[in-house]
Parts: structure tokens; C-alpha cells; sequence
């Protein structure tokens, strides 16, 4: 018998137009469009072609208007300021309404960039909302970033102004902005007409004049402003996402298929009914925290949490529980990484016992891969569904999921279970052959995309076409490799270029970190390829262990190296080894393993504007060297 998920796929792939249609009804239309899909410009299809829209109307004022005016839109939760504060629906448009009428008076309009470079703060979220209000572009770049990669994004944006905030607050210190700001305006070609600062008492930042503007005083006597009614193939945001060249990639997202893709989802991917509470652990500055910190809650009518501090820190392992159960969080969508991180330091689940986790009904994990480990830990410790999903900054949306609010499928962990709705899914050889049940390739979707995903990147027509649909034509090219099996349940092993050959033989690194991360004491782990002069590549591995393990490394070492020569075989020629105190990651949570592989190579390497911490690689450098392998240094 024919479920709702099989259903829903089936009319997606083979009647695109007829199934975002009746999904586009979920959002209010100032004007309805003349065409659900234009082809005209393959391989860059558009969506509701004629439509006009306005997304902040539909994520904030509409709610106001049909009753919602008194719900919270908003619960900010700062364990690194002590502050917890809710923002109803009503204050939410009033204070968007008057920073909407604060960018207008200073110039900005339908099409002009807004750079926003801004802690976890509510604000981020009104300045966001704004932008769409006045029909303006938002880039939302994480504050902190490095002032030469804040440059690089001011310098392809343009912004007529930057909104930015006196400091961002981290578990035990404060990062001063402006400095950093003042230091990337100076290094940009482009100039901004105006910087508006919001202060926060932590560290008051000096206003340069005339060109900055304090937010508290201009929200004082700003004139609320209408929402601008725009095309729905209009930008909404740019997205800078890493590129190969150094060259940061600005993914644009539209107006109109955005909302429809993202409204979509909060329904049938999480299973979350309006009012609910819906909490994303992510930050503003990732995609994670455009879509389900911001526009997706929003325009499904939830309350969303904005949680400014850390999984363990803030103070401790619990941080996690209890907001969940402060909040009665319904849903919670958050990193790998982090329940690592928390299953690191409380592997037995302690804490979960002191907090009533009750309003919690499922778990969704993505940004790395979810290793079965981490999955089960999860499952058995909160005993509610772990979906673990797998999407991209250039899809905006998942890729593939168990789609909770169409059928809920058994879980398969390392799976992120089978393609969502609207993916054409299909696994691809060397020689863009379909490959077989089982076998890996590479990833690829068929076009068109569906909605909500990527439809350029920023004045780089010709760039976009090179690194996503060239590869393998009529496809979107994803850079993962992995397979699908005789269910139809996806398995993402690793990126392409994380898939190394030994002697011959591909092997995915994806893999062996699963058979390590399944040992008792690994709390977390990698694996990158290094060169070898007889075999290619060889496989060296990283493990960071639990808290609390007291046995020699040598004898853990010793355990996991058998473990993947039993698991995957003597082909691997899995034999090197070591015992961190921590992994190099991005500031999502992404390991950086393509950095460690040029270290481990001896080979330059230019230093990540993301990375968390700097020092780390100075420390994996050091036991790369205790295994006989190289020291590469920052270009």
C-alpha cells in the first residue's frame, strides 16, 4: 500500500509544477504567478515566474492579522548574558516595521545589499526580517568573521549599509566587532554608506561619525515602514559559502520558492504545527540559522528559540535539556557535532535525568555526517525519533530525510533515510553511469532543483554553471559521494575528494570514522587520506576520547585499528592512528579535514575564515608529526 511519502515523491519527480503549486496556496500572494516552473534558462529554472510576494509579510505581519499577535515569535535564551526574553508576533512587526524604516532612511531600497555582521541576538533576526520587508538583499556574515573575509564579501555584495552589533559574547570572553568592522571597511574597495550599531553593555563601541548610527537612537524616531511587494524570483539573501579558488561563493536565494519550500517543510519534513515551539541550535551567520531560525518557524506561525551560547560551556551538558524543557521545545534541529560534544562529556545521559523532556518529540541531526554511534546514543538517551538529515548552504533545505510529517520510516542509522520530496536522486560511476544498488558514486539531483534552493550565485552566472551543473548535465552536482541501497534509503559517505584511493582501491573515509566512532571510549573522530609513495593514499585517523577513559591510548589505538581492518577489510591499510584533545572544526561544526590532509601532506595551506580555533592546527601538526607524517604550515 502507497504511503503519503511515496505519494508525495512520486507526484514531485513526475508533476514538479502540480505539486509546488498546491504547496505554494501555504503562502500569501500579492499577485499569483503566471508560471509555476520557467525553463527558458535551463540549467537556471525559476520559480513562480510573475508572482509578487513580500517574505517578511508572510513570516511576521500575516500572523498578526489572523491572531497570533499575542504568541511569542521569539524566545531569546542567553546563558552567556544570563538574559531570557520573549518577542510576541505584535512586537516582532513593530520593531521590523521601524528597522525597516531605519535602512530606508539611509537609502536603502528594493535590490540594495544590507551586510549583517551580528552575535546570536534577536535583532539579527528584526534586521534580517527588514531587509525583506523593504525588498533590500541581506548577506548575513558570522560575526567575528576575520576582517580580509568580512572584505571579500563587502567587496562582491556592495552594501549600501552594514548593520553590526559593539561585540559578540563567547563562554568566557568578549569579541569586540567594530574594530574588526573598521578594519575590513579600510581593506574594501567597496565603501558603505552607513554602519548602524547596535551597543550592547558588555563593550560599548565608538561610533565614527557621520557614517555610523546607533540603533537604539535611530529605532527612537524611525517612521515604520509598509512591506515592499517584489517579484517572487527577486533575491532575498546572499549566502557566502568556502570556494575552492578562495573565493568566497555567494549563494542567492529567491523570494518566492523560498518561502514555498521552507513553509513546505516545517509541515511535512519536521512535522511541526503552528504555535509550536521549534528550536534550531544553530547561528544566524549558517544556513541552518536562515532557514530554521528565522524563515521557516516564522512563516509556519512557531515560536523559535534564538539560544546564544554553547552545548557544554554554558554551563555545563545540560544546557541542551534545559532549554528544551524550560521552553517546551517540540522539535529540536541541531549539529552532530554537538551531541558529540555533549555524549562526550556526559556519556551516560546523566544530566538529561534532572530536566522534563516530555514536549520533545523528535530529534533532527545534520552538518556532518550522523555516525550510527552518536544516532543510537541519542535515540537511547531521549527515546524519541533521531533523524538524521542531509542537506547543503546551496539547497537550503533537505536533501533527504525521514519526513516526519508525511510517513515516519524505520531508522536506518547513517542513513539520512530517503530523498525528500522534489529530489531526483540518483548515485553516478566515473563514467556518469548509473551505479547499482549499494555501490558508491557520486551524488548527483536531476533537474530541475526544487524550490528554495540556490537559483545563481551572486553575478557569477558562469561560475555557478562551472562548479554545480557542468559535471554531469541535466545534474546538479552535490561533491558527496555514497550510495543507496536495495530501500532507497541514501547513505552519505563523504565528500568526492574525501574519498581516497589505496593501492587502487576507493575506500571512503566516511566510513572507517563510522567503525571508529562505534568503539566504546571515541567520543569523536576523522579520517583523512595521505600521500604515499606506494600505495597512493593511506588512511591516518584521528580520535578524540570520553571523558573519564582512563585506559592507555596505546592499547585504544590498538583496538580501533583492529576494528577497521575487521570492519572494512586489510584493503583499507588502516594502520596509523592518534589520540587528540580535540578536532579542528569550523564554527558550525564541520571538521576540517581537508586542512589536516595538507598539514599530514606537508603541503601550505591557507587558514580557514571559519575555523573556531586557530591553535588547534598547531596541536594536529604536532601529532602528525609524532606518527611520521608532515608539517605543513598557513600560506
Amino acid at each position: 500500500m502507497t504511503n503519503a511519502y511515496d505519494a508525495a515523491y512520486h507526484r514531485s519527480i513526475h508533476d514538479p509544477e502540480g505539486f509546488w503549486g498546491e504547496a505554494a496556496l501555504g503562502i500569501d500572494w500579492v499577485r499569483r504567478w503566471d508560471k509555476v516552473l520557467d525553463d527558458s534558462k535551463k540549467p537556471f529554472y525559476r520559480w513562480f515566474a510573475g508572482g509578487v510576494v513580500n517574505t517578511c509579510y508572510n513570516a511576521v505581519d500575516r500572523h498578526v492579522e489572523r491572531g497570533r499577535a499575542a504568541q511569542a515569535a521569539i524566545i531569546y535564551d542567553s546563558p552567556v548574558t544570563g538574559q531570557t526574553r520573549t518577542i510576541t508576533y505584535a512586537e516582532l512587526k513593530d520593531q521590523t516595521a521601524r528597522f525597516a524604516g531605519v535602512l530606508a532612511g539611509l537609502g536603502v531600497g528594493k535590490g540594495d545589499r544590507v551586510i549583517l555582521y551580528m552575535p546570536m541576538i534577536p535583532e539579527a533576526v528584526v534586521a534580517m526580517l527588514a531587509c525583506a520587508r523593504i525588498g533590500a538583499v541581506h548577506s548575513v556574515v558570522f560575526g567575528g568573521f576575520a576582517p580580509n573575509e568580512l572584505a571579500t564579501r563587502i567587496n562582491d555584495a556592495a552594501p549600501k549599509v552594514i548593520v553590526s552589533a559593539s561585540c559578540g559574547i563567547e563562554v568566557n570572553r568578549v569579541i569586540a566587532y567594530k574594530p574588526l568592522l573598521d578594519e575590513a571597511i579600510r581593506l574594501a574597495a567597496h565603501k558603505p554608506d552607513h554602519c548602524v550599531l547596535l551597543q550592547r553593555p558588555r563593550s560599548v563601541a565608538e561610533l565614527t561619525q557621520p557614517r555610523d548610527v546607533d540603533w537604539a537612537v535611530a529605532m527612537e524616531t524611525a517612521v515604520p515602514h509598509d512591506c515592499v511587494p517584489v517579484a517572487a524570483t527577486d533575491p532575498l539573501y546572499i549566502l557566502y559559502t568556502s570556494g575552492t579558488t578562495g573565493q568566497p561563493k555567494g549563494v542567492v536565494r529567491d523570494n518566492g520558492g523560498h518561502m514555498v519550500a521552507l513553509r513546505w517543510t516545517m509541515e511535512y519534513v519536521y512535522g511541526v504545527k503552528p504555535g509550536e515551539v521549534y528550536w534550531a541550535a544553530s547561528d544566524v551567520g549558517w544556513v541552518v540559522g536562515h532557514s530554521y531560525i528565522v524563515y521557516g518557524p516564522l512563516l509556519n506561525g512557531n515560536t523559535t528559540v534564538i539560544f546564544e551560547g554553547k552545548p557544554v560551556g554554558t554551563p555545563d551538558a545540560g544546557a541542551f535539556w534545559r532549554v528544551i524543557a524550560q521552553h517546551k521545545v517540540a522539535v529540536l534541529f541541531t549539529a552532530p557535532t554537538a551531541f558529540r560534544a555533549i555524549k562526550r562529556e556526559d556519556p551516560e545521559g546523566l544530566k538529561i535525568k534532572d530536566h522534563d523532556l516530555s514536549s520533545l518529540r523528535a530529534l533532527f541531526l545534520a552538518g556532518e555526517r550522523s555516525d550510527p554511534d552518536t544516532v543510537n546514543w541519542a535515540v537511547t538517551k531521549l527515546g524519541v525519533p533521531v533523524v538524521d538529515h542531509w542537506w547543503q548552504t546551496e539547497t537550503g533545505w533537505a536533501i533527504a530525510a525521514n519526513c516526519l510529517g508525511l510517513h515516519e520510516f524505520p531508522i536506518k542509522p547513517g542513513s539520512p533515510t530517503k530523498p525528500a520530496p522534489g529530489w531526483g536522486l540518483e548515485v553516478l560511476d566515473e563514467r556518469r553511469e548509473p551505479c547499482p544498488a549499494g555501490k558508491v558514486g557520486s551524488l548527483v539531483a536531476r533537474l530541475p532543483l526544487p524550490p528554495g534552493t540556490l537559483t545563481t550565485l551572486w553575478q557569477a552566472d558562469q561560475r555557478c554553471f562551472d562548479a554545480y551543473f557542468s559535471e554531469f548535465p541535466g545534474c546538479y552536482k552535490t561533491a558527496d559521494a555514497g550510495y543507496i541501497d536495495e530501500d532507497g534509503y541514501v547513505y552519505v559517505m563523504a565528500r568526492t575528494d574525501d574519498i581516497i584511493n589505496v593501492a587502487g582501491h576507493r575506500l571512503s573515509t566516511g566510513a572507517m570514522e563510522e567503525v571508529l566512532a562505534s568503539h566504546p571510549d571515541v567520543a569523536e573522530c576523522a579520517v583523512i587520506g595521505a600521500a604515499d609513495s606506494l600505495k597512493g593514499q593511506v588512511p591516518l585517523g584521528f580520535i578524540c576520547l570520553k571523558a573519564g577513559v582512563i585506559r592507555p591510548d596505546s592499547e585504544i589505538l590498538a583496538e580501533v585499528v583492529a576494528l577497521v581492518r575487521q570492519k572494512i577489510g586489510p584493503v583499507a591499510a588502516f594502520k596509523s592512528c592518534t589520540v587528540v584533545k580535540r578536532l579542528p572544526k569550523t564554527r558550525s561544526g564541520k571538521i576540517l579535514r581537508g586542512t589536516m590532509q595538507k598539514i599530514a601532506d606537508n603541503e601550505s595551506y591557507r587558514m580557514p575564515a571559519t575555523i573556531d580555533d586557530p591553535g588547534i592546527l598547531e596541536e594536529i601538526s604536532g601529532s602528525l608529526q609524532d606518527i611520521g607524517y608532515g608539517k605543513g604550515r598557513p600560506a
